[in-house]
């Protein structure tokens, strides 16, 4: 794809969820969730004879996206840059005209080992760009997953663990008597010593997530004392809110933003 003013769709495709992006240009104009379509409503999108259209039916019910004040108004569906970890949903995607979908060759990070995921190589991309390197890119999302990379943009690694939900889902669903934990029921921290079982559900795995991001912060630290860290992810709010009552010190320095991917995205376009 070359370097353009006219619109185009991003698409990332989670464990969970699909994830937009509206650019206009390199600009991104809007972005916003959905949940995984059905194959036969990919094809209708096909079909879609406008952008206006083609937004109508991936927009959330409770958001339209509006292309209000934009310049530039295709009269068919504009080209779709795909990210996927889900490799059924990126064949199914495929289908749909116009889609190019990035591999990891695509992204100039030095270093890279073959099965290193796109989203993490986009979203490390796209935060060293915009913010500099060395980056530390944790990702709070149904896997927590930290990524870095040197001043010379070179990959020095990572790790994956569960995330929030994963934990407190696999607690409830695979053990006989333990119940299953929603998050939303607790937007602040739960008593460390718990007595009752919830809160102490709630206990072992925040504590002991929120320990292990401020252990890897910190060993980042050591390494890179002047290094970068950005947190994105559906859980980033939460955990951030949490960080802040245990560990003020280190979010000061935290960059929240929820689009590193498709930062990542409008970074490689032009090579395209």
């Amino acid at each position: 794809m070359r370097e353009m003013e006219e619109i185009w769709l991003a698409l990332e495709i989670g464990n969970s969820r699909l994830h937009w992006a509206l650019f206009i240009g390199k600009k991104l104009y809007s972005a916003w969730d959905t949940h995984y379509l059905a194959e036969s409503v990919i094809q209708h999108l096909a079909k879609c004879q406008t952008l206006d259209h083609l937004l109508l039916a991936i927009s959330p019910p409770h958001q339209k996206i509006s292309r209000e004040n934009t310049s530039s108004s295709p009269s068919s569906p504009p080209p779709l840059l795909v990210a996927s970890v889900v490799p059924s949903q990126t064949a199914i995607w495929q289908t749909y005209p116009n889609t190019r979908v990035i591999t990891l060759d695509q992204v100039s990070l030095k270093g890279v080992y073959p099965t290193l995921g796109i989203d993490r190589a986009l979203a490390l991309w796209g935060a060293g760009k915009t913010w500099g390197f060395p980056m530390l890119v944790i990702d709070a999302g149904t896997a927590l997953t930290f990524t870095a990379a040197d001043a010379n943009e070179c990959l020095i690694g990572g790790a994956i663990l569960p995330g929030l939900g994963l934990q407190f889902t696999t607690l409830g669903q695979q053990t006989g008597q333990l119940p299953l934990v929603e998050m939303q029921g607790f937007p602040s921290l739960p008593p460390r010593f718990a007595l009752n079982t919830t809160e102490a559900i709630q206990s072992g795995v925040i504590y002991t997530i929120l320990a292990g991001i401020k252990d890897f912060i910190e060993a980042w630290w050591k390494l890179f004392p002047d290094g970068k860290i950005a947190i994105k992810g559906g859980d980033r709010t939460l955990l951030l809110n949490y960080l802040q009552a245990s560990y003020p010190e280190i979010t000061a320095y935290l960059i929240m933003e929820a689009n590193l991917i498709f930062l990542g995205m409008q970074k490689i376009v032009k090579l395209l």
